[in-house]
């Protein structure tokens, strides 16, 4: 699936939620839940995302061509966060993951309803992945 179809699933998603934020927030951290653990040895300084107020550990490998990435947080709303970039990143090319507009944020309201320190948070993850997959290229 190419990035802008898995962004466009999400928007589909999160429009069932209407206006009801409390929903689409429960939304957010069901995905957190089901976020695939990353390995605990990966769980190292040098992989904590740095600008988020909670702690976010990001790992990254190439498999066949593609990026894959694995993380897990401290706290459960931004867990969820970085699901839904994974859920849209992980699996893609560098080229793609480094040119991903990501356009599916603004277009579900997410950075409006965050505080400012978890829409700090949101801009440095997807800023780390895109500087990874800047590696593999």
């Amino acid at each position: 699936m190419s990035i802008e179809e898995i962004e466009n699933e999400i928007i589909e998603e999160f429009g069932l939620f209407g206006e009801d934020w409390e929903s689409k927030y429960e939304h957010i951290i069901d995905l957190g839940k089901h976020l695939p653990l990353i390995d605990p040895s990966l769980k190292t300084d040098d992989r904590i995302i740095k600008g988020c107020q909670s702690r976010v550990w990001l790992n990254s490998e190439l498999k066949d061509g593609k990026l894959v990435f694995t993380a897990d947080s401290d706290a459960i709303i931004t867990k969820g966060m970085v699901a839904l970039i994974i859920r849209v990143l992980s699996g893609q090319t560098p080229q793609d993951v480094v040119n991903a507009k990501l356009d599916f944020i603004n277009k579900i309201g997410l950075v409006q309803h965050l505080s400012p320190t978890r829409a700090n948070g949101l801009v440095s993850m997807i800023q780390t992945m895109k500087k990874e997959g800047l590696k593999y290229i």
